[in-house]
């Protein structure tokens, strides 16, 4: 620059400092972005892992509790077999209310946490299904008569009778006009067809088409399915599975409560077989047929009810006992976790 001139303005350089400090937000917000989906997807394995555990832990604890659970009803059955040898060994006669195989167990502590209750009932105080059918797969007249009579007392149309003798029976034709064979079955929705033997337990009624849970509750107290061939046991049966096996609408026993016939029973059986007979026209003609000729005093099948507290879990176990005839042989031949 010569002297005396005058100082020329510098030209100003223009900074774009816009572009860079977007682009340093935006790679912030990346940044903070991927942290976020990080520590999403870390809270995401880490509570599934959790819950995974969480869940190993209950299903195992499950697991336990139910081992722990089959193990204590397994000993109410063995105290069970003891209370059966010895009410035969005091009482060979019959089994009736008030002996050691009647009287309830518990709740009593098997170990910390684990309690124990079990009851037995017997099994030949109801009406066995299985003995609608003889031997030779044919329908019997008399206990077919016995469950009409069963069947109104407990206020269920008798029609079921033939209905659940034609299920059992060995033949695929109908025994009567509201009976029902295979072509009704397989009508149904899905189809099925008859059992054509055995049943193994009461609640097949249920498989008979329009039955329904409410018959079914009406007359499930009075009925089991025991091998065939058992005969009812008057000491314990209710007063409906008496009279059923009486004339139809005869009502001796079953007018009584079962506080009134519990009273009667306080000193021993009752009915006995003599009183039984003599309490329907004194014993003339009803007496002699096969449905009173399959009564008796004693019993062989027995339902044990177990019932085990582990925790705040209650486990239900219901077992089917076999007594032998000299006694001293009590089998398990059938457990459930429901009572039919």
């Amino acid at each position: 620059m010569r002297a005396g001139q005058p100082a020329r303005p510098r030209a100003r350089t223009r900074t774009w400092a816009r572009p860079r400090t977007l682009a340093r937000t935006r790679e912030r917000g990346i940044a903070l972005i991927t942290a976020i989906l990080l520590v999403a997807i870390g809270t995401i394995i880490a509570s599934s892992i959790g819950y995974e555990t969480a869940m190993t832990a209950r299903r195992g604890q499950g697991t336990f509790a139910f081992d722990q659970s089959i193990l204590a009803a397994e000993a109410g059955e063995a105290l069970a077999g003891y209370a059966l040898r010895l009410s035969r060994q005091q009482n060979p006669q019959n089994d009736a209310p008030g002996q050691p195989w009647s009287m309830s167990y518990g709740p009593a502590a098997l170990a910390p946490g684990v309690t124990l209750e079990a009851s037995l009932e017997d099994m030949q105080g109801r009406f066995n299904l299985n003995n609608l059918v003889d031997d030779r797969g044919v329908i019997d007249q008399s206990q077919l008569q016995a469950f009409e009579n069963l069947l109104q007392i407990a206020g269920v149309e008798p029609k079921w009778a033939f209905l659940i003798a034609d299920w059992i029976d060995a033949d695929s034709v109908v025994s009567g006009p509201d009976s029902a064979e295979d072509s009704t079955y397989l009508s149904q929705v899905p189809p099925y067809r008859t059992a054509n033997r055995q049943i193994t337990s009461a609640s097949e009624l249920l498989a008979l088409p329009g039955f329904g849970p409410d018959r079914y509750a009406m007359i499930a107290p009075y009925v089991t399915a025991l091998p065939r061939g058992t005969k009812i046991n008057l000491c314990t049966a209710s007063g409906a599975v008496l009279d059923a096996l009486g004339p139809p609408g005869q009502r001796q026993y079953s007018n009584l409560s079962a506080q009134s016939l519990a009273q009667q029973r306080a000193n021993g059986c009752f009915p006995t077989v003599s009183v039984y007979q003599a309490a329907f026209h004194n014993g003339a003609g009803v007496a002699n047929s096969p449905a009173m000729t399959s009564v008796g005093v004693q019993s062989d099948y027995f339902r044990l009810t177990s019932i085990v507290d582990i925790g705040n879990t209650e486990f239900y176990l219901y077992s089917l006992l076999h007594r032998g005839q000299q006694g001293n042989r009590i089998r398990v031949i059938q457990r459930s976790f429901t009572a039919d």
